[in-house]
């Protein structure tokens, strides 16, 4: 396993996001500090410079495990629960013109809040089926460019469909495609699983990406969550992938940058055969 930060590739409203402001500075020291990854969260492709993009990553040697998406739904309000069919296709459009980037960097593309919520006059019933529809139709679009899909679940404070980690692989069942997984983020697993480390193990192969935070949402080591009794139970499943940090840059980012890197390779060491 490697361990990536998230990193925005604009100012953003959301809070966890662990670096945000000029790419290059942020690459240069994140990879300074030891990093391997970068996961970059992208509102809209169309906005991004994909060839400075590439460049940058290769100047600094670092990869991109995942892309983040949930800004569409943050800053524009796409989701794939709107009760506006315009609004569902639209965002169904977006996640779709995420592929040709996910599939060069060989990134996994997060389906966070662009999930959207349940709205009203909207039935859960109704809103999981146009989860489901939505999902497959990006599942399907990703799978031609061997691109994956990981669903995060998110507490029930922040979003009200797919709140726990059983109810992910219900959808996983449901939307019944091979390239869709789930995204494990330790900070909402707090709230919401009874064991972190037992419903890790019920995900086994289908989890493709993992997050990182402490209790409080700061960096691994803020709180009060064992980190290597979670990461020797992730890697038991064969995961092999990023561990990345999404977490509030508290007390500021480049510390919580430090602190989290400074706490979590010497587990990742431990972990290493």
């Amino acid at each position: 396993m490697k361990l990536s930060i998230v990193l925005s590739t604009q100012e953003t409203q959301f809070q966890a996001a662990s670096l945000s402001g000029s790419l290059e500075t942020n690459m240069a020291n994140i990879a300074s500090l030891g990093y391997q990854g970068v996961e970059l969260a992208i509102r809209d492709p169309k906005l991004v410079n994909m060839d400075a993009l590439v460049e940058l990553t290769r100047k600094y040697g670092l990869e991109v495990p995942a892309i983040g998406t949930g800004q569409a739904w943050n800053e524009e309000g796409l989701s794939f629960t709107d009760p506006d069919p315009e609004i569902r296709q639209a965002a169904i459009n977006r996640i779709k013109s995420h592929v040709p980037m996910a599939a060069s960097f060989n990134a996994v593309i997060i389906i966070g809040l662009v999930r959207g919520m349940l709205k009203p006059g909207v039935t859960p019933e109704l809103a999981n089926a146009w989860l489901c529809e939505a999902l497959q139709a990006c599942s399907w679009a990703a799978r031609p460019a061997g691109v994956r899909l990981a669903l995060e679940p998110i507490n029930r404070y922040e979003c009200t469909l797919i709140n726990t980690v059983a109810e992910g692989l219900d959808l996983i069942r449901m939307v019944g495609e091979d390239n869709f997984g789930l995204l494990l983020d330790t900070f909402h697993m707090n709230i919401e699983e009874p064991v972190i480390e037992e419903s890790i193990q019920n995900c086994g192969k289908r989890i493709f990406h993992f997050h990182v935070a402490d209790s409080n949402r700061w960096y691994p080591g803020a709180g009060h969550l064992d980190f290597p009794a979670i990461l020797n139970v992730l890697a038991a499943t064969g995961y092999s992938g990023f561990i990345s940090g999404e977490f509030m840059p508290k007390p500021d980012a480049a510390t919580a940058a430090k602190k989290s890197i400074e706490n979590l390779l010497p587990v990742m060491n431990r972990l290493m055969p």
